[in-house]
Formats: structure tokens, sequence, C-alpha cells
């Protein structure tokens, strides 16, 4: 399922996949889900691929979901399969054997963070701003990044992030150890391209092994997360209160929550 706005290319054993629809600060449709779930399952297969550098075109990385495209090619289904399709296609990223280099410039907001933290390694352009807005939305995050954050940040600041919306600096990101290294933007992709070739220059197995040890501490928490986010999720979407949430701002009145 080839997409404009989702490239793939593989080069000298490194794959650089590229969110390329710049004019919406990279927001994801379904349509770049779909390629997106494509594309990991196509280096899962691909022996030749020893490292994955995930990269934005234009001012942003990803400003997470495209609102306005929500659900234009999956009429008719429910919600909570809509959810399980999301985290079946998202953990094909811990299928895969070699090591994924997000590199981020501008904003990474809201899923599309989330599936940032859910990669091996993450960098920043001293201009990234980083923010999780779900709970503005009446929704909670829902992709397992949180689960990401809390080991790596800790639950302060998954609290702030996610009931406060508060925006984290690259600054920040790099105190908090959400990112390893924080460079010019003119650098970042030649820096995530330098630590791609460092990858590939080691030897094959040392890097699998190494990294298989790493995500194996990981990777059960957030496989736990998720599965609470699906049913979270699917009450929230079922509640009053998401009711009232969507009636109040079509009728743009002030909300009146009972807690259920």
């Amino acid at each position: 399922m080839p997409s404009e706005h989702l490239l793939l290319d593989i080069d000298n054993q490194i794959a650089t996949i590229t969110n390329n629809k710049p004019d919406k600060h990279n927001a994801f449709d379904d349509d770049m889900d779909a390629r997106l779930f494509e594309i990991l399952g196509e280096l899962r297969s691909n022996p030749e691929v020893r490292a994955v550098i995930w990269q934005g075109e234009g001012k942003s990385w990803s400003s997470g979901r495209d609102v306005a495209a929500i659900g234009t090619n999956i009429a008719g289904m429910k919600h909570h399969h809509l959810m399980v399709r999301g985290h079946e296609g998202i953990q094909r990223l811990f299928q895969l054997q070699v090591p994924v280099i997000v590199a981020i410039q501008g904003w990474a907001i809201g899923g599309s963070f989330q599936r940032a933290l859910l990669c091996d390694i993450r960098i920043a352009a001293s201009d990234a701003k980083f923010m999780l807005p779900e709970v503005t939305h009446g929704v909670i995050p829902d992709t397992g990044g949180v689960a990401a954050l809390y080991e790596i940040a800790g639950h302060g600041l998954v609290s702030d992030m996610v009931l406060c919306r508060r925006v984290l600096t690259a600054q920040e990101a790099l105190h908090y150890g959400i990112v390893s290294r924080v460079v010019e933007p003119a650098d970042l992709h030649s820096t995530a391209q330098e630590m791609a070739e460092r990858i590939v220059a080691a030897p094959m197995a040392t890097v699998e092994t190494a990294r298989w040890v790493i995500r194996n501490m990981a990777d059960p928490p957030l496989r736990r997360s998720m599965a609470d986010e699906l049913i979270a999720q699917t009450y929230i979407n079922r509640s009053d209160d998401f009711a009232e949430f969507r009636s109040a701002r079509e009728q743009e009145r002030p909300p009146k929550y009972v807690g259920n």
C-alpha cells in the first residue's frame, strides 16, 4: 500500500522511514498508519537491513493525528477494533531485529510522540518540543508510549504531561532521558546517519543480542500498559462524560461532567 506521505529508502544496510506530509507537520492519517505498519513488516523480513532511521520532512517530525482524516478509510470499524489494529501494527516495532533511531525536529505530539518512545533511540534538534494533549480531546494516550515514558522519567513527569499537557523542550527531554542527544537542526540527520553507520559497523550478532537484552527489560510493561489502555479507552469512548464532552463542544457551552 504505497503512500506518498510515508517513504522508505534502503541504502548501505540502513533503512530510512520518512514522514512526508510537511504541510500538516507530518500529522498521521489512516493511510499513513497502514503504510507504517506495512513498512515495519517489510523491514522485519529484510535480512539486509541493519539499522533504521525514522525522520520527518519539514518543520516537525510529527504533530500526531490528522484529526480531519480520522476514520476516512475505516468506515464501520468499531472503536475497539480500531485500537486493536493500531496496537498490533505498532507492536511490529518490537519484532524488528535491528535498532530504530528517531530523529526529531519541531513537534512530536500525541500518538506520534508515543510511537517514538517505543523505538530504541531518540535524538532531537534543539527546536524540538514534546506534548501529550489527549486529555484535551476527552481521551487518554493509548499507543503504549506512556509506559515507556514512565520507565524513563517517572510518575511525576508522566502525570504532568498527560494531565496538565506540559510541553517539554529538547533540553528538558535530554535532562529526563527521553532523548539521548540534542543537536543543532542542521546536524540532526547527519548525526542520525552517523549513529546508524556505527551500528552497521559492529558485529550483527552482537548488536541483535544487545538490543534483545535491552528490549526484554522494556517490552513486558509496555504490553501490559497497552492492554490496560485498550480497556480504558473503550470505556471512555462509551462514557457519559465523553458524550457530554462532545456535546458541549458542538454546542459551544461549558460541560457538566458527572464522573460516569
